[in-house]
Protein backbone atom coordinates (compact mmCIF):
# COMPACT_ATOMS: atom_id res chain seq x y z
CA UNK A 1 0.00 0.00 0.00
CA UNK A 2 1.20 3.48 -0.86
CA UNK A 3 2.03 5.72 2.10
CA UNK A 4 -0.77 8.14 2.94
CA UNK A 5 0.32 11.62 1.86
CA UNK A 6 -2.95 13.57 1.93
CA UNK A 7 -5.96 13.11 4.19
CA UNK A 8 -8.77 14.80 2.28
CA UNK A 9 -11.50 12.75 3.92
CA UNK A 10 -14.57 14.16 5.65
CA UNK A 11 -13.18 14.12 9.18
CA UNK A 12 -11.30 13.63 11.30
CA UNK A 13 -9.24 15.98 9.21
CA UNK A 14 -5.57 16.78 9.68
CA UNK A 15 -4.57 18.99 12.60
CA UNK A 16 -2.11 21.86 12.48
CA UNK A 17 1.35 21.60 14.10
CA UNK A 18 0.14 24.01 16.78
CA UNK A 19 -2.79 21.76 17.67
CA UNK A 20 -0.64 18.63 17.62
CA UNK A 21 1.87 20.29 19.92
CA UNK A 22 -0.93 21.25 22.33
CA UNK A 23 -2.17 17.66 22.38
CA UNK A 24 1.29 16.70 23.65
CA UNK A 25 1.13 18.98 26.69
CA UNK A 26 1.70 17.31 30.07
CA UNK A 27 -1.34 15.59 31.54
CA UNK A 28 -2.33 17.27 34.78
CA UNK A 29 -4.95 16.70 37.43
CA UNK A 30 -8.28 17.91 36.08
CA UNK A 31 -8.85 20.05 39.18
CA UNK A 32 -5.49 21.73 38.87
CA UNK A 33 -6.13 25.50 38.81
CA UNK A 34 -4.38 25.86 35.45
CA UNK A 35 -6.61 23.23 33.84
CA UNK A 36 -9.75 24.69 35.39
CA UNK A 37 -8.79 28.07 33.92
CA UNK A 38 -8.13 26.47 30.52
CA UNK A 39 -11.53 24.74 30.56
CA UNK A 40 -13.38 27.98 31.35
CA UNK A 41 -11.39 29.88 28.69
CA UNK A 42 -12.21 27.26 26.12
CA UNK A 43 -15.92 27.47 26.89
CA UNK A 44 -15.79 31.21 26.23
CA UNK A 45 -13.96 30.66 22.96
CA UNK A 46 -16.57 28.12 21.84
CA UNK A 47 -19.30 30.66 22.61
CA UNK A 48 -17.43 33.20 20.47
CA UNK A 49 -17.21 30.69 17.63
CA UNK A 50 -20.95 29.91 17.85
CA UNK A 51 -21.75 33.60 18.30
CA UNK A 52 -23.89 32.96 21.31
CA UNK A 53 -24.45 34.07 24.88
CA UNK A 54 -26.01 30.70 25.69
CA UNK A 55 -24.35 28.20 28.00
CA UNK A 56 -21.59 26.04 26.53
CA UNK A 57 -21.10 22.40 27.50
CA UNK A 58 -17.95 20.52 26.47
CA UNK A 59 -18.77 16.81 26.63
CA UNK A 60 -15.99 14.27 26.47
CA UNK A 61 -16.45 12.12 23.38
CA UNK A 62 -17.01 12.54 19.66
CA UNK A 63 -19.92 14.81 18.69
CA UNK A 64 -22.34 11.88 18.70
CA UNK A 65 -22.33 11.93 22.52
CA UNK A 66 -23.59 15.51 22.44
CA UNK A 67 -26.24 14.75 19.83
CA UNK A 68 -27.61 11.72 21.64
CA UNK A 69 -27.39 13.42 25.00
CA UNK A 70 -29.26 16.47 23.73
CA UNK A 71 -31.96 14.44 22.00
CA UNK A 72 -32.53 12.24 25.06
CA UNK A 73 -32.61 15.30 27.30
CA UNK A 74 -35.19 17.16 25.22
CA UNK A 75 -37.51 14.36 24.12
CA UNK A 76 -40.13 12.89 26.41
CA UNK A 77 -42.58 10.11 25.52
CA UNK A 78 -45.47 11.44 23.44
CA UNK A 79 -43.67 14.65 22.45
CA UNK A 80 -44.32 15.70 18.85
CA UNK A 81 -41.05 16.30 17.01
CA UNK A 82 -40.51 17.43 13.41
CA UNK A 83 -37.33 15.95 11.94
CA UNK A 84 -35.91 17.44 8.72
CA UNK A 85 -34.30 14.80 6.52
CA UNK A 86 -32.06 15.55 3.57
CA UNK A 87 -29.31 13.06 4.32
CA UNK A 88 -28.03 10.11 6.28
CA UNK A 89 -27.56 11.89 9.60
CA UNK A 90 -30.97 13.52 9.49
CA UNK A 91 -32.55 10.13 8.85
CA UNK A 92 -30.62 8.63 11.73
CA UNK A 93 -31.93 11.26 14.12
CA UNK A 94 -35.45 10.12 13.27
CA UNK A 95 -34.66 6.58 14.42
CA UNK A 96 -33.36 7.95 17.70
CA UNK A 97 -36.43 10.13 18.22
CA UNK A 98 -38.72 7.15 17.76
CA UNK A 99 -36.68 5.09 20.20
CA UNK A 100 -36.90 7.89 22.76
CA UNK A 101 -40.70 7.89 22.57
CA UNK A 102 -41.35 10.89 20.34
CA UNK A 103 -44.31 11.15 17.99
CA UNK A 104 -42.24 11.52 14.83
CA UNK A 105 -43.10 13.94 12.03
CA UNK A 106 -40.73 14.22 9.07
CA UNK A 107 -40.15 16.34 6.02
CA UNK A 108 -37.88 14.35 3.74
CA UNK A 109 -36.31 15.25 0.39
CA UNK A 110 -33.89 13.35 -1.86
CA UNK A 111 -30.38 13.33 -0.46
CA UNK A 112 -29.07 15.68 -3.15
CA UNK A 113 -31.63 18.37 -2.29
CA UNK A 114 -32.39 20.56 0.74
CA UNK A 115 -35.54 21.04 2.82
CA UNK A 116 -37.41 24.20 1.82
CA UNK A 117 -37.91 26.60 4.77
CA UNK A 118 -41.40 27.40 3.44
CA UNK A 119 -42.29 23.72 3.78
CA UNK A 120 -41.20 23.87 7.41
CA UNK A 121 -43.26 26.99 8.03
CA UNK A 122 -46.34 25.45 6.45
CA UNK A 123 -45.91 22.20 8.35
CA UNK A 124 -45.57 23.91 11.72
CA UNK A 125 -48.64 26.04 11.06
CA UNK A 126 -50.60 22.91 10.19
CA UNK A 127 -49.24 20.97 13.20
CA UNK A 128 -49.18 23.26 16.25
CA UNK A 129 -48.61 20.21 18.44
CA UNK A 130 -44.95 20.07 17.32
CA UNK A 131 -42.66 21.21 20.15
CA UNK A 132 -39.21 20.47 18.72
CA UNK A 133 -37.56 20.61 15.29
CA UNK A 134 -34.39 18.62 14.65
CA UNK A 135 -32.16 19.32 11.66
CA UNK A 136 -28.64 18.95 10.28
CA UNK A 137 -26.88 22.16 9.29
CA UNK A 138 -24.30 20.49 7.07
CA UNK A 139 -25.10 16.97 5.86
CA UNK A 140 -21.53 15.83 5.40
CA UNK A 141 -22.29 12.50 3.62
CA UNK A 142 -24.33 14.33 0.95
CA UNK A 143 -22.34 17.55 0.89
CA UNK A 144 -25.47 19.69 1.31
CA UNK A 145 -26.50 22.41 3.75
CA UNK A 146 -29.80 23.44 5.32
CA UNK A 147 -31.09 27.02 5.33
CA UNK A 148 -30.96 27.44 9.10
CA UNK A 149 -30.91 31.23 8.80
CA UNK A 150 -34.56 31.02 7.75
CA UNK A 151 -35.69 27.89 9.57
CA UNK A 152 -34.39 28.98 12.98
CA UNK A 153 -36.48 32.16 13.20
CA UNK A 154 -39.53 30.29 11.86
CA UNK A 155 -39.29 27.90 14.79
CA UNK A 156 -38.49 30.53 17.41
CA UNK A 157 -41.46 32.71 16.40
CA UNK A 158 -43.77 29.76 17.01
CA UNK A 159 -42.22 28.77 20.35
CA UNK A 160 -40.76 25.59 18.87
CA UNK A 161 -37.38 24.43 20.18
CA UNK A 162 -34.57 23.53 17.79
CA UNK A 163 -31.85 20.87 18.01
CA UNK A 164 -29.19 21.47 15.36
CA UNK A 165 -26.47 19.05 14.30
CA UNK A 166 -23.72 21.36 13.08
CA UNK A 167 -20.87 18.89 13.46
CA UNK A 168 -19.29 19.91 10.15
CA UNK A 169 -20.93 23.33 9.95
CA UNK A 170 -19.38 25.63 12.54
CA UNK A 171 -16.18 27.21 11.27
CA UNK A 172 -16.93 26.40 7.64
CA UNK A 173 -20.31 28.09 7.09
CA UNK A 174 -22.11 31.07 8.53
CA UNK A 175 -23.61 30.12 11.89
CA UNK A 176 -25.35 32.71 14.08
CA UNK A 177 -26.80 30.84 17.03
CA UNK A 178 -28.44 33.75 18.82
CA UNK A 179 -29.47 35.78 15.78
CA UNK A 180 -31.24 32.75 14.33
CA UNK A 181 -32.89 31.78 17.63
CA UNK A 182 -31.33 28.32 17.90
CA UNK A 183 -31.70 26.38 21.14
CA UNK A 184 -29.34 23.40 21.21
CA UNK A 185 -26.44 23.20 18.76
CA UNK A 186 -23.86 20.42 18.63
CA UNK A 187 -20.52 20.55 16.82
CA UNK A 188 -17.39 18.44 16.65
CA UNK A 189 -13.81 19.66 16.83
CA UNK A 190 -12.52 17.27 14.15
CA UNK A 191 -14.13 18.84 11.09
CA UNK A 192 -13.74 22.49 10.04
CA UNK A 193 -11.90 23.37 13.25
CA UNK A 194 -9.12 20.87 12.56
CA UNK A 195 -9.12 19.68 16.18
CA UNK A 196 -9.16 16.38 18.08
CA UNK A 197 -12.10 14.00 17.54
CA UNK A 198 -12.82 13.63 21.21
CA UNK A 199 -14.90 16.60 22.33
CA UNK A 200 -18.55 17.51 21.62
CA UNK A 201 -19.23 21.25 21.64
CA UNK A 202 -22.79 21.97 22.78
CA UNK A 203 -24.65 25.25 23.25
CA UNK A 204 -27.89 25.33 25.24
CA UNK A 205 -30.44 28.14 25.46
CA UNK A 206 -32.40 28.98 28.64
CA UNK A 207 -35.59 27.64 27.02
CA UNK A 208 -33.85 24.35 26.22
CA UNK A 209 -32.60 24.02 29.81
CA UNK A 210 -36.15 24.59 31.06
CA UNK A 211 -37.41 21.83 28.78
CA UNK A 212 -34.69 19.39 29.86
CA UNK A 213 -35.14 20.06 33.57
CA UNK A 214 -38.89 19.51 33.26
CA UNK A 215 -38.34 16.18 31.48
CA UNK A 216 -38.39 13.29 33.96
CA UNK A 217 -36.98 11.04 31.22
CA UNK A 218 -33.88 13.18 30.60
CA UNK A 219 -30.64 11.37 31.54
CA UNK A 220 -29.31 12.11 35.00
CA UNK A 221 -26.20 10.65 36.63
CA UNK A 222 -25.27 9.50 33.14
CA UNK A 223 -22.44 10.02 30.67
CA UNK A 224 -25.11 11.39 28.30
CA UNK A 225 -26.53 13.85 30.82
CA UNK A 226 -26.50 17.51 29.91
CA UNK A 227 -28.35 18.18 33.16
CA UNK A 228 -25.35 16.84 35.10
CA UNK A 229 -23.12 19.33 33.30
CA UNK A 230 -25.47 22.16 34.22
CA UNK A 231 -26.00 21.30 37.87
CA UNK A 232 -22.57 19.90 38.68
CA UNK A 233 -20.19 21.92 36.52
CA UNK A 234 -21.84 25.13 35.31
CA UNK A 235 -23.50 25.75 38.67
CA UNK A 236 -21.33 23.74 41.08
CA UNK A 237 -17.84 23.77 39.59
CA UNK A 238 -17.47 19.96 39.76
CA UNK A 239 -16.96 17.84 36.64
CA UNK A 240 -19.54 15.06 36.14
CA UNK A 241 -16.64 12.80 35.09
CA UNK A 242 -12.97 13.19 34.29
CA UNK A 243 -12.45 15.14 31.07
CA UNK A 244 -9.56 14.38 28.75
CA UNK A 245 -6.92 16.95 29.61
CA UNK A 246 -5.10 16.35 26.34
CA UNK A 247 -8.18 16.86 24.17
CA UNK A 248 -8.95 20.13 25.91
CA UNK A 249 -5.46 21.47 25.21
CA UNK A 250 -5.91 20.51 21.56
CA UNK A 251 -9.36 22.05 21.39
CA UNK A 252 -8.18 25.36 22.78
CA UNK A 253 -5.29 25.44 20.31
CA UNK A 254 -7.47 24.92 17.24
CA UNK A 255 -9.99 27.46 18.54
CA UNK A 256 -7.20 29.98 19.03
CA UNK A 257 -6.15 29.51 15.42
CA UNK A 258 -9.61 30.05 13.99
CA UNK A 259 -10.36 33.01 16.27
CA UNK A 260 -7.03 34.64 15.41
CA UNK A 261 -7.76 34.12 11.71
CA UNK A 262 -11.29 35.41 12.24
CA UNK A 263 -14.44 33.29 12.01
CA UNK A 264 -15.62 35.13 8.89
CA UNK A 265 -12.21 34.63 7.27
CA UNK A 266 -12.35 30.91 8.05
CA UNK A 267 -15.80 30.66 6.48
CA UNK A 268 -14.56 32.50 3.38
CA UNK A 269 -11.51 30.21 3.15
CA UNK A 270 -13.69 27.09 3.22
CA UNK A 271 -16.00 28.56 0.58
CA UNK A 272 -13.06 29.45 -1.67
CA UNK A 273 -11.62 25.93 -1.45
CA UNK A 274 -15.03 24.48 -2.27
CA UNK A 275 -15.23 26.70 -5.36
CA UNK A 276 -11.85 25.43 -6.53
CA UNK A 277 -12.90 21.80 -6.11
CA UNK A 278 -16.23 22.32 -7.86
CA UNK A 279 -14.57 24.05 -10.80
CA UNK A 280 -12.15 21.16 -11.20
CA UNK A 281 -14.84 18.50 -10.95
CA UNK A 282 -17.04 20.16 -13.54
CA UNK A 283 -14.18 20.76 -15.97
CA UNK A 284 -13.31 17.05 -15.81
CA UNK A 285 -16.80 16.31 -17.11
CA UNK A 286 -18.17 15.02 -13.81
CA UNK A 287 -21.39 16.00 -12.05
CA UNK A 288 -21.70 17.35 -8.55
CA UNK A 289 -24.03 15.50 -6.19
CA UNK A 290 -26.03 18.51 -4.87
CA UNK A 291 -28.65 19.78 -7.31
CA UNK A 292 -27.29 23.33 -7.05
CA UNK A 293 -24.36 25.27 -5.65
CA UNK A 294 -26.79 27.14 -3.40
CA UNK A 295 -27.13 24.07 -1.20
CA UNK A 296 -23.60 22.70 -1.65
CA UNK A 297 -21.53 22.48 1.52
CA UNK A 298 -18.24 24.30 1.86
CA UNK A 299 -16.59 21.54 3.88
CA UNK A 300 -16.78 18.81 1.21
CA UNK A 301 -17.33 18.56 -2.52
CA UNK A 302 -19.57 15.58 -3.26
CA UNK A 303 -19.18 14.09 -6.73
CA UNK A 304 -21.71 11.83 -8.42
CA UNK A 305 -19.84 8.82 -9.79
CA UNK A 306 -20.55 7.16 -13.15
CA UNK A 307 -22.83 4.16 -12.76
CA UNK A 308 -20.08 1.86 -14.03
CA UNK A 309 -17.86 2.44 -10.99
CA UNK A 310 -18.51 1.85 -7.31
CA UNK A 311 -17.60 4.42 -4.67
CA UNK A 312 -15.76 1.84 -2.56
CA UNK A 313 -13.58 0.80 -5.51
CA UNK A 314 -12.83 4.44 -6.32
CA UNK A 315 -11.92 5.41 -2.77
CA UNK A 316 -9.75 2.31 -2.38
CA UNK A 317 -7.92 2.99 -5.64
CA UNK A 318 -7.29 6.65 -4.80
CA UNK A 319 -5.77 5.61 -1.46
CA UNK A 320 -3.71 2.66 -2.66
CA UNK A 321 -2.42 4.14 -5.92
CA UNK A 322 -2.00 7.82 -5.07
CA UNK A 323 -1.80 8.02 -1.28
CA UNK A 324 -4.84 10.29 -0.99
CA UNK A 325 -7.68 9.53 1.40
CA UNK A 326 -11.14 10.59 0.20
CA UNK A 327 -14.55 9.66 1.60
CA UNK A 328 -17.56 7.82 0.25
CA UNK A 329 -21.12 8.95 0.89
CA UNK A 330 -21.83 6.71 3.91
CA UNK A 331 -24.99 5.44 2.26
CA UNK A 332 -26.14 8.72 0.69
CA UNK A 333 -25.56 7.38 -2.83
CA UNK A 334 -22.87 6.39 -5.32
CA UNK A 335 -20.68 9.37 -4.70
CA UNK A 336 -17.21 10.33 -3.57
CA UNK A 337 -16.28 13.29 -1.40
CA UNK A 338 -13.25 15.54 -1.60
CA UNK A 339 -13.03 17.26 1.77
CA UNK A 340 -11.62 20.72 2.38
CA UNK A 341 -11.83 21.19 6.14
CA UNK A 342 -9.70 23.04 8.62
CA UNK A 343 -6.07 23.09 7.46
CA UNK A 344 -6.98 21.34 4.18
CA UNK A 345 -9.35 24.16 3.17
CA UNK A 346 -6.45 26.02 1.64
CA UNK A 347 -4.03 26.25 -1.24
CA UNK A 348 -3.47 23.21 -3.41
CA UNK A 349 -5.33 20.73 -1.22
CA UNK A 350 -8.56 20.75 -3.28
CA UNK A 351 -6.52 20.54 -6.50
CA UNK A 352 -4.76 17.44 -5.20
CA UNK A 353 -8.12 15.88 -4.39
CA UNK A 354 -9.52 16.64 -7.82
CA UNK A 355 -6.43 15.30 -9.60
CA UNK A 356 -6.32 12.07 -7.57
CA UNK A 357 -10.02 11.43 -8.13
CA UNK A 358 -9.88 12.18 -11.84
CA UNK A 359 -6.80 10.07 -12.52
CA UNK A 360 -8.24 7.17 -10.53
CA UNK A 361 -11.42 7.22 -12.60
CA UNK A 362 -9.30 7.08 -15.75
CA UNK A 363 -7.40 4.13 -14.27
CA UNK A 364 -10.76 2.45 -13.69
CA UNK A 365 -11.76 2.86 -17.34
CA UNK A 366 -13.79 6.09 -17.27
CA UNK A 367 -13.44 8.98 -19.71
CA UNK A 368 -12.44 11.92 -17.54
CA UNK A 369 -10.65 15.09 -18.66
CA UNK A 370 -8.17 15.20 -15.82
CA UNK A 371 -5.98 17.91 -17.33
CA UNK A 372 -8.93 20.21 -17.94
CA UNK A 373 -10.05 19.73 -14.35
CA UNK A 374 -6.67 20.50 -12.86
CA UNK A 375 -6.25 23.53 -15.09
CA UNK A 376 -9.67 24.90 -14.19
CA UNK A 377 -9.02 24.40 -10.48
CA UNK A 378 -5.60 26.04 -10.68
CA UNK A 379 -6.93 28.95 -12.71
CA UNK A 380 -9.60 29.70 -10.13
CA UNK A 381 -7.13 29.28 -7.28
CA UNK A 382 -4.77 31.74 -8.98
CA UNK A 383 -7.54 34.30 -9.36
CA UNK A 384 -8.47 33.98 -5.67
CA UNK A 385 -4.99 34.99 -4.50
Amino acid sequence: MVRLDFTLAAGPTVASPRTLAALGMPITYHYDPDFLALFRRTERKVAELFRTKNDVVLMQGEAIVGLEGAARSLVRPGMHVLNLVQGVFGKGMGYWLTDFGAVLHEIQVPYNEAVDPEAVEQYLDAHPEVELVTLVASETPSGTVTDIARIGPICRSRGVLTLVDTVSGVGGMEFLTDDWGLDVCVAGAQKCLGGPPGVALVTVSPAAWDSMLANDHAPRSSYLSLIDWKTKWLEGGAFPYTPSVSDMHGLEACLDEILEEGVDASIARHFASAEVARAGVRAMGLELWPVSDDIAASCVTSVRLPDAVDHIAVRTHVRERYGVMLSSGQGAGNLIRVAHMGPTASGLHPVVGVAALGRSLVDLGQHVKVGDGVEAALALLSNQQ
